[in-house]
């Protein structure tokens, strides 16, 4: 029976998605507006020897540089004009967050609603603008000092050099974040994440393959291999249902006499995730992990012991005071994270407003003191939960040289993206059938 009920379940939802002509029309959008974003990352800078390029990454592909590479899709290690992909209007996105939490015109301006929400994400454009001028500036200086067994990264330095790729990198990212709003208004799901989505999974069969080639040539044994796998998937579970979970916090209304009518008494409940600062602690405290090893390989060229590469080497892959920091540095950004993005004071103030209440909580100051002691509860447990997730992955990539796409910030970033589209694509569909039943009781009433 319940198999039978499956099976009429899932050929119904066929039967709306292909009768769901605005749905297909946002799907078709989505894969041609990503199509294109691949294309591009595969159009290079000019004045840029890719070999060099190349060769560089691997020499430093364990440091910052290998993780940005990862987010980019290789567009970084092929130096191409989606270099810089989107990561300076994500940098730029949580900039604005903490400014608005910390200023309190921006934060008048976030209570404004449609209006307030428009100039919000004008300010985070201009910023965009600001950290990628920086970035790609940062970056054409740095080609220019590149040098390899093939001779330098750039084959014709100067002025014109670095203003040609200051201007290609920051166009690029700018084209990048006007296709993912599109994405966002015309396609299916987020488009800022379906871009660093997209880039991560097209290198997965690269990665996949390496790690059969070192299975093939003796480096890993088939055992390990398969273990990896098998630890990779209740990976991937574990990250569906702690994304999935969330704590419910009842909510009564009270009850109100309009005319000879009663409204309200309902009691309904407010969804509080577990995980609710999502990817950004791991990336937060990888880049700022990353950024002794890739300073130091960069300046210290030939490895020779100073201060810097020692720090560097103490906070290498799989090094216990990496482990520690790597950990401390994850809880810390949940928290402070989490305390940026949900605001116990104005959720109470908000439920007082309209009249709502949690049972046995007084509304006011009682209400928010609740929020806070969920809430710090709550981030315990993602915390922790990120902690497992990244940090055994970390493990794998320093022992073995598993590459960076079997990550926990990379298996963390497929697996939600992916929720969040399957959900929206799932919307779509009950909307859809929803408008098909109105249409159709409209049909039979005229037919009356």
């Amino acid at each position: 029976m319940a198999s039978a009920a499956e099976q009429m379940a899932s050929s119904m939802n066929l039967g709306a998605f292909s009768k769901a002509t605005e749905l297909k029309a946002r799907i078709w959008f989505t894969l041609g507006a990503l199509l294109v974003y691949r294309l591009g990352t595969y159009i290079p800078v000019p004045g840029v020897d890719a070999t060099v390029m190349g060769e560089m990454l691997n020499q430093h592909g364990g440091g910052i540089l290998g993780m940005f590479d990862m987010f980019s899709g290789g567009a970084l290690g092929r130096m191409t004009v989606f270099a810089l992909n989107i990561m300076p209007y994500i940098s730029a996105s949580i900039v604005i967050q903490l400014m608005t939490s910390a200023i309190p015109a921006l934060e008048t301006l976030k209570k404004e609603g449609e209006s307030g929400r428009k100039k919000l994400n004008q300010y985070t454009r201009y910023v965009t603008v600001v950290i990628a001028l920086f970035q790609s500036y940062g970056i054409a200086v740095g080609l220019e000092g590149m040098r390899g067994s093939f001779g330098s990264a750039v084959i014709d330095p100067g002025l014109f050099f670095r203003i040609s790729c200051v201007v290609t990198l920051v166009g690029g990212t700018m084209f990048l974040m006007w296709l993912g709003e599109q994405i966002t208004s015309r396609g299916i799901g987020n488009g800022t994440s379906l871009i660093i989505f997209s880039g991560i999974v097209a290198n997965l069969p690269h990665a996949l393959a390496s790690l059969l080639e070192l299975g093939r040539t003796g480096a890993l044994s088939p055992v390990f291999i398969v273990s990896f796998i098998v630890i990779a998937a209740a990976v991937i579970a574990l990250v569906v249902f702690v994304e999935r979970a969330q704590r419910r916090v009842i909510v009564q209304y009270p009850k109100r006499q309009v005319g000879q009518r009663m409204f309200g008494g309902e009691s309904s409940h407010m969804p509080l995730k577990v995980n609710t600062a999502g990817v950004i602690p791991p990336i937060f405290a990888s880049s700022i992990l990353l950024i002794p090893a890739t300073i130091s390989g960069f300046a210290n060229p030939t490895g020779e012991i100073g201060w810097l590469q020692y720090i560097a080497n103490a906070l290498a892959h799989g090094q216990p005071l990496y482990m520690a920091t790597y950990a401390f540095m994850i809880i810390f950004f949940s928290y402070f994270y989490t305390a940026v993005v949900f605001n116990p004071e104005e959720t109470a103030d908000n439920l007082k407003k309209y009249g709502g209440f949690i049972p046995g909580i007084r509304p006011g100051a009682n209400t928010a003191a609740y929020f806070d002691h969920v809430l710090t509860r709550l981030t315990t447990i993602g915390g922790v939960y990120m902690c497992v997730v990244c940090l055994m992955p970390e493990i794998l990539i320093s022992r073995y040289g598993v590459p960076f796409y079997f990550g926990g910030t990379s298996l963390m970033i497929i697996v939600s993206v992916t929720m969040d589209t399957v959900t929206q694509i799932q919307s779509h569909l009950l909307a859809h059938q929803y408008e098909g039943m109105i249409k159709k009781s409209r049909t039979k009433g005229r037919g009356r």
